[in-house]
């Protein structure tokens, strides 16, 4: 990958994008809040569960997807794929997460004229969506730019972590060591899926982000 190109990605999936990602837990902080997750080792469970069998059959392999279709400008195609991403976001919460991020990265991508982010989609855009347009128009390799994708979400979820179990600095260090070893193997496997598997059905997250919108008190908005 060129230089330019990586530092482009290094922005990208940089925790000092303002899109807000911070703000969302994605569903831990009531796994943490009701008892299901204590430890640095329930925590390592649950995130490397989420990459292996959610970020897996949807949204890498729908980064790739949408990669491909902003490169041919086929707005069609976009649509057809966000809107797929769309209806796999299985509560309230885990889609309007998915499309407020979305917004913010679309606004921020017009900020820095980036081509094509004014285009009107059928319904809003999901984060992944605008991801794989920058992706695309900053010739970042899809490679690199799948890891980027799971390796940034890897890290708001330990950043998550330590404000809501909560971990130390270090444990938090020790686990995005051991679990950035899975992002390789969770893009290639992604890249495996064909279009009929595309999906996911993960009843712990869906309860756990239910349950959540309604949780007494909370520092995160999912």
């Amino acid at each position: 990958m060129q230089n330019l190109a990586l530092l482009k990605l290094m922005h990208l999936v940089s925790p000092a994008l303002p899109v807000g990602a911070y703000a969302y837990s994605n569903g831990q902080e009531y796994a943490v809040d009701c008892g299901w997750l204590i430890t640095d080792a329930d925590i390592a469970e649950w995130v490397r569960g989420v990459m292996q069998h959610s970020l897996v059959y949807l949204d890498v392999p729908l980064l790739k997807r949408l990669y491909q279709a902003w490169h041919k400008q086929d707005l069609s195609e976009v649509n057809s794929w966000n809107n797929l991403l769309r209806a796999n976001r299985e509560t309230s919460e885990l889609l309007l997460e998915d499309e407020q991020l979305g917004q913010a990265l679309q606004r921020l991508l017009l900020s820095l004229e980036v081509k094509h982010a004014e285009k009107k989609l059928e319904s809003p855009a999901s984060f992944v969506t605008m991801f794989a347009l920058a992706g695309v128009e900053w010739s970042i390799p899809l490679e690199e730019l799948q890891q980027g994708f799971v390796w940034s979400w890897l890290e708001n979820q330990i950043a998550a972590a330590t404000k809501i179990v909560p971990l130390g600095q270090t444990q938090a260090q020790k686990l995005l060591k051991e679990l950035m070893q899975d992002v390789p193997g969770v893009c290639e496997k992604a890249n495996t899926i064909e279009d009929e598997n595309i999906g996911l059905g993960l009843p712990a997250l869906a309860i756990a982000s239910s349950l959540h919108e309604r949780q007494y008190s909370r520092l995160f908005r999912s």
